[in-house]
């Protein structure tokens, strides 16, 4: 790779909590967006309390990452009334941007906030450059271009828009069927409304549509015994087209998912950090695979945006098995004392770097060996063929030896021994395993198993 194969622009990470922001981190994004405990478009994600906010804007910056707030549900009277303090408080905790959808709240971020950067949410529907440049006028240093436009549509609007004026485009994730995500579905059904964060997503629900009173008149509807996803849409996956979006005039694009895990997101900001380092789409593309997602397209930027009628399902190819805590040489010494990121529940003692695999004639017993201390998410068992996520890196193939488990230590077994065991359990649970190879701390482990699953019917 050369410097002429990097393509220029910023990679922003959902973080839906402070697991999903150390992966947004440790895995390359540039950016972070997030939402503290009011105000933002995703209530159920874990999201910070305001307290909060600070300590997550020390992580990113210490990693040179910037720091978004999301700000921008459709705003009501009592809302701007309490807006003024948050606002100073996201100001306070050193925020680099407000992403505010709402010109009531946009007006109150300048006078209350004024230091914090604005940002135009898609929730504003910004699809020309006259909109855009009145926001330009108001304060905003970027719009987030309207989801409806295409890549003619946001290489014109550039062309037209004030030269200072950034634009953000949403490169993966969920799509809402709704213009910009403005939905009125969810309110009207269950009384939950979508614009104020609380969606129950009735677009992805399954339904019949039955015309009484126009016989005659047919309106063609993909239907199966269960009814029809007529309003599902596909998740949007842009990996292939990141040149495009650049030569369009995108300065950051966005990757939706506040409401995932951190495994997903370190898996999809990985992907798309290698690309736009210079990696060809097609060595990385299966990645986007490799985490639960809808069919995959390519929403409105080539042509209409099309619905997955099929289901409202998901499938992935692998499993998130463990979270890898630490990894250093084997010396023979504890794994305890070298656990990082696990305070309070590291068990005294230590595990060596024997065990019944290790005296397996498949292994040789004079290369250089590790001691990985991991976190248990899901099943794996001794000899296991696994992969390593890392930062940066290609995946590679892992195969389980020497799997022990790491009692915690609690009033009757202050210092429990290391156990070797058959299998990792014990959801949450350390565990340490033998490695030829070092891992680092915050990579993740899965198994590739397809599985597939549908929400709705």
């Amino acid at each position: 790779m050369t410097t002429s194969d990097r393509i220029p622009m910023e990679l922003l990470a959902p973080a839906g909590g402070m697991d999903q922001l150390r992966a947004a981190v440790r895995f390359g994004a540039d950016a972070v967006y997030l939402a503290a405990d009011r105000f933002g478009m995703r209530a159920r994600a874990a999201n910070f309390a305001l307290d909060e906010l600070p300590e997550a804007v020390r992580v990113a910056h210490e990693a040179g990452v910037r720091v978004h707030v999301a700000c921008n549900v459709l705003m009501m009277p009592d809302d701007l009334d309490a807006l003024p303090a948050y606002l100073r408080a996201v100001q306070d905790a050193g925020a680099d941007a407000l992403i505010i959808g709402d010109l009531g709240a946009a007006v109150l971020a300048r006078e209350h906030a004024p230091a914090v950067a604005l940002h135009v949410s898609t929730q504003a529907s910004v699809a020309n450059a006259a909109a855009a440049r009145v926001w330009h006028s108001l304060g905003a240093t970027r719009v987030v271009c309207a989801r409806e436009l295409s890549l003619a549509e946001i290489a014109r609007l550039r062309q037209d828009a004030p030269p200072d004026l950034e634009i953000e485009a949403f490169a993966h994730g969920a799509m809402c069927m709704a213009v910009s995500g403005r939905c009125l579905i969810s309110s009207y059904l269950t009384g939950r409304s979508g614009n104020q964060g609380h969606c129950t997503q009735p677009c992805r629900w399954s339904y019949t549509l039955e015309e009484e009173k126009r016989p005659g008149e047919h309106f063609p509807v993909e239907e199966d015994g269960r009814g029809t996803f007529i309003m599902n849409a596909k998740d949007l996956n842009m990996l292939a087209h990141l040149r495009e979006l650049a030569d369009a005039g995108v300065d950051s694009i966005k990757i939706e998912g506040r409401n995932k895990k951190a495994f997903y997101v370190a898996t999809v900001v990985g992907a798309y950090r290698r690309v736009l380092d210079g990696e060809p789409f097609e060595a990385v593309a299966d990645e986007l695979l490799a985490v639960s997602h809808r069919p995959y397209g390519t929403g409105f930027y080539f042509a209409e945006a099309e619905q997955a009628c099929a289901y409202d399902g998901y499938e992935q190819q692998t499993m998130h098995v463990a979270d890898v805590v630490a990894c250093e040489p084997c010396e023979g010494e504890g794994v305890a004392s070298r656990v990082e990121g696990a305070a309070g529940s590291a068990p005294a003692g230590g595990a060596p770097c024997e065990g019944p695999s290790r005296r397996a004639a498949d292994v040789d017993a004079t290369a250089p060996r590790y001691r990985m201390t991991v976190r248990c998410r899901n099943r794996f068992s001794e000899r296991d063929e696994l992969e390593v996520l890392a930062p940066r890196v290609p995946v590679r193939p892992l195969v389980v030896r020497d799997l022990t488990w790491l009692p915690e230590p609690d009033e009757d077994d202050p210092a429990p021994a290391p156990q070797p065991v058959a299998a990792a359990n014990r959801s949450c649970a350390l565990y340490a395993i033998t490695t030829p190879d070092p891992v680092p701390p915050g990579a993740f482990l899965r198994a590739r198993v397809f599985r597939r699953s549908a929400r709705h019917g």
